[in-house]
């Protein structure tokens, strides 16, 4: 971004069911303009802080959905996926793009900006110097997968599969929930893959809280072989590891549920089914708040449950979280010190050339 020039933040409402997180507090936008930016804020009906708030805070309001028309040099902020669409997208976005690990649609997707001349700037993939994220939700998303674990396995108990999901004003109201759903009956153990990573530590402080036993492995353990026998040995896995070209297979397709185990919940925190490199490959879909669990096997029972935006079960805290840790990252996008996100528009140059099987175009900001 040039500096002779405002820089400007665009936030948009976001468009999908059961997601009110938001990646910029009214506190965050406050910041950006005090500091010489334009924001404006699409007003939301969803979004878990109020649109008042924002306007208080100086921004200025649009209408939801407004940003296709946004001026060309804003920079579209957001959280999940774009409405369905295939007109060219001429801005930069930043959000969670879900686009470059061959998910479905992903070269579609990718086309989009290449047509219109705009870029996506993944948030998964704002990394620092040794490649480490630097903003994330996953402590919140192992926080309330655990929780959607165990009322999986509650709900198995009663005869039942989970009932729709729904968001909790903050952690303390579900652990509260858990404990009270629990009086009684001990708590089941569980095996958390991912325990030293964000998700993972997320997913321990929930187990704990209501006296869950906790297996927790991380890349040694899973080095040592026997990953398969050790997650049927527990009536909970909690999957904490982001799927990639070296991670390895946890339930392969072949795993036998007719055999003898303990597991009834598979919890995919991590959620990347679609991908050829899930590390779970024994269900391939995603579950939705609705219907949170999907059935593998009847007798006895075993669920999976997968929902690709955890953390907007407990949307205040995670969006105080999360917004507070992208504020410095925003800020420095705007002032033009930013090799973080020159890293982000490099992967974008790189797999937006790979949809298209063209040389990656130089980069820029």
């Amino acid at each position: 971004m040039t500096q002779d020039k405002a820089p400007h933040f665009w936030l948009r409402a976001e468009s999908r069911a059961n997601e009110a997180r938001t990646p910029l507090t009214p506190e965050g936008a406050a910041a950006l303009i005090a500091q010489g930016a334009q924001v404006t804020v699409e007003a939301s009906p969803s979004r878990i802080i109020p649109n008042a708030e924002y306007s208080q805070a100086g921004c200025t309001m649009a209408p939801a959905q407004s940003w296709p028309d946004a001026p060309k040099d804003a920079v579209i902020l957001g959280l999940k996926e774009l409405p369905p669409g295939d007109a060219p997208l001429i801005h930069r976005h930043i959000m969670f793009g879900h686009a470059f690990k061959e998910q479905p649609g992903a070269q579609a997707f990718l086309n989009r900006f290449t047509q219109g001349g705009g870029a996506l700037l993944d948030l998964e993939y704002l990394v620092d110097d040794q490649g480490r994220r630097l903003v994330a939700f996953g402590y919140w998303a192992g926080f309330a997968g655990a929780a959607m674990a165990l009322h999986c396995w509650l709900a198995q108990q009663r005869g039942q599969i989970a009932p729709p999901a729904q968001t909790q004003p903050s952690a303390g109201a579900m652990i509260a929930q858990l404990r009270a759903q629990l009086a009684g009956q001990a708590a089941p153990g569980a095996l958390i893959i991912g325990a030293l990573g964000r998700t993972g530590r997320g997913a321990a402080a929930l187990l704990s809280a209501v006296q869950s036993p906790i297996t927790a492995w991380d890349i040694a353990e899973t080095a040592r072989g026997g990953i398969t026998r050790e997650i049927l040995r527990h009536e909970i896995f909690l999957n904490c590891i982001l799927a990639g070209p070296d991670t390895p297979v946890f339930l392969p397709k072949d795993t036998r549920l007719d055999a003898p185990r303990a597991l009834r919940v598979i919890a995919d925190i991590a959620c990347d089914p679609t991908s050829p490199y899930s590390p779970i490959p024994l269900y391939r879909q995603t579950t939705t708040w609705q219907a949170p669990a999907l059935r593998l096997c009847a007798a006895p029972p075993l669920d999976v449950t997968a929902i690709d935006n955890l953390p907007s079960l407990l949307p205040l805290e995670s969006s105080q979280d999360f917004a507070g840790a992208l504020l410095p990252h925003l800020q420095a996008l705007a002032h033009g010190a930013a090799p973080q996100w020159q890293r982000a528009r490099a992967t974008f140059d790189q797999n937006a050339a790979a949809a298209l099987g063209a040389t990656p175009p130089a980069t820029g900001q």
